[in-house]
């Protein structure tokens, strides 16, 4: 199909200080699944938001079928036909799945919501993903990945011709992310235009038919066929040079003698792990490497006091504690967390970057009377703000406006600015693009090399082989072993995923008859 659904003419978005897009082109045609590409702050979320009626555009002209418009709320756009699936989960935990996915169009009977008359739409658009749901369960008690396939069926439900998908496989496992494909080629059999924003090449390439590539708010590449280009291609436009891979700065090996800061001696805890034992030293990357479910975030959650332990000991500095959440984690005993959920745990979005940065320091630099000195955060703030590269308009620039990237760079210094002496990082990369990615895992390595121990949680396993210097591998809630890294992904990731599968891994002196 060649039909032009909905088109962008030079279209200009901008806010205090900041162009965020500069004369974006985009044309989407009704069958095809469209990359949408960019590094972080190249402008795709705010293109996004242009596209749903979020933002209106101060220059330029949308296009729907040839006929120009104005999108003034997301009702607007919904009701144009456009839907969208934002890479942050957009449900309310209290109502039902149903209620959920019949939220924008709710079926009623006399001016009033039908609650009954929810359950067949909601049961149809969960067959089409081929989710087994019970369409009245509350939506907090699923799973991070069965909401965002929820997401989608809620998107579904509104009939989209054009559905935006923003990094939709982020929280999906291999397996329910080559389902989603399933069901994106079915939409586009059917006429649907799936836009697909993603970090991860290899899925982009399998899936997507045309490619748009953003790069500090100028549309760089327009609705390219993507047959047309190379994986270093898209690179390459998107970071504006070639994009050569760089190794990581080797870091001395670590000392296994050294005490270990944090412990745990046979864990057990009220989510299912039973006999955790493992220890992280001074200047010492561990990962936690498992499949969706294998318990890793849940495990240090319940360390840093958001779960319950249930036997066993934790350890910091030899010494048995109690933590009963991560605010006493910090004060007491110098652990920083790093979450995976940044948008609802990370940062505050409605707060302005340096007050971010500086809330976990405001015990240290208060005045008399518990009054906080401003210059002294303004100064904490700044500090970090160069170390780390993160780029905003001004201190006083909400952490909401600011790219996942920079965001990311915003919840780490505000545990570097607590002098933390124990780091938990969780998914530290999702939805990050290729250069921030590479300098995020520079810094987290620079910050090993100045001592500071870090336990590590990724799904991505070149991320795991990249950083961390052992790998604790975990399925089912339990260790099923420990492969030390040489940092050689081939042979490394063989290891790792004996493990995963319950076979021990030969002896790195059998490396050679691998």
């Amino acid at each position: 199909m060649n039909d032009v659904l909905l088109e962008c003419h030079n279209i200009v978005k901008l806010f205090p200080g900041v162009r965020a897009l500069d004369g974006v082109a985009l044309r989407l045609t009704a069958g095809s699944v469209h990359a949408l590409l960019g590094e972080n702050g190249a402008g795709k979320s705010t293109l996004i938001k242009a596209l749903t009626g979020v933002h209106l555009p101060d220059g330029g002209r949308l296009t729907w079928r040839g006929r120009e418009i104005q999108l003034r709320s997301p009702l607007e756009a919904t009701r144009t036909g456009i839907g969208v699936v934002h890479q942050e989960r957009n449900l309310i935990p209290d109502f039902s799945v149903a209620e959920n996915i019949t939220l924008q169009n709710p079926p009623s009977r006399h001016g009033i919501v039908d609650r009954d008359a929810m359950t067949a739409p909601a049961l149809r658009c969960l067959a089409e993903l081929g989710l087994d749901l019970d369409p009245h369960q509350p939506v907090r008690e699923l799973s991070v990945a069965q909401q965002q396939l929820v997401e989608i069926a809620k998107a579904l439900h509104t009939d989209s011709q054009v559905l935006l998908l923003d990094e939709p496989t982020a929280s999906l496992s291999p397996q329910e992310a080559d389902h989603l494909f399933e069901v994106v080629r079915r939409l586009t059999a059917r006429g649907t235009c799936v836009v697909f924003v993603s970090h991860k090449l290899e899925e982009v390439f399998a899936i997507c038919d045309t490619v748009t590539v953003l790069r500090d708010g100028r549309s760089v590449l327009t609705s390219s066929p993507l047959a047309q280009h190379t994986h270093d291609d898209i690179v390459t436009l998107m970071v504006g040079r070639a994009h050569a891979a760089t190794a990581m700065r080797p870091r001395p090996a670590v000392e296994r003698t050294a005490a270990p800061v944090l412990s745990l001696d046979r864990l057990a805890t009220a989510d299912g792990h039973r006999d955790i034992s493992l220890d992280v030293r001074p200047g010492e990357i561990v990962g936690l490497y498992g499949l969706v479910g294998a318990g890793r975030s849940e495990l240090v959650r319940a360390v840093l006091g958001l779960g319950r332990v249930t036997a066993g000991r934790i350890l910091v500095q030899g010494a048995p504690v109690r933590i009963s959440s991560p605010r006493q984690a910090l004060h007491e005993h110098g652990i920083g967390y790093l979450t995976e959920n940044r948008k609802e745990e990370g940062v505050f979005l409605e707060q302005p970057v340096g007050r971010n940065i500086g809330v976990t320091v405001w015990k240290s630099i208060a005045k008399a009377f518990g009054f906080v000195s401003a210059r002294q955060e303004r100064a904490v703030a700044q500090e970090l703000v160069d170390r780390l590269g993160i780029r905003i308009s001004g201190l006083a620039q909400n952490a909401g406006e600011l790219s996942g990237g920079n965001q990311q760079k915003v919840s780490l210094a505000k545990w570097l600015a607590a002098d933390t002496r124990l780091l938990v990082v969780d998914e530290p990369t999702v939805g990050i693009d290729v250069r921030t990615k590479h300098g995020f895992h520079e810094l987290l390595g620079e910050l090993a090399r100045e001592g500071l121990p870090i336990l590590l949680i990724s799904s991505d396993l070149a991320e795991m082989i990249t950083l961390a210097d052992r790998v604790v591998v975990m399925a089912d809630h339990r260790v099923r072993g420990e492969v030390p890294n040489d940092h050689n992904y081939e042979w490394t990731s063989r290891q790792i995923i004996r493990l995963i599968h319950n076979r021990p891994p030969p002896a790195l002196s059998a490396r050679a008859d691998a």
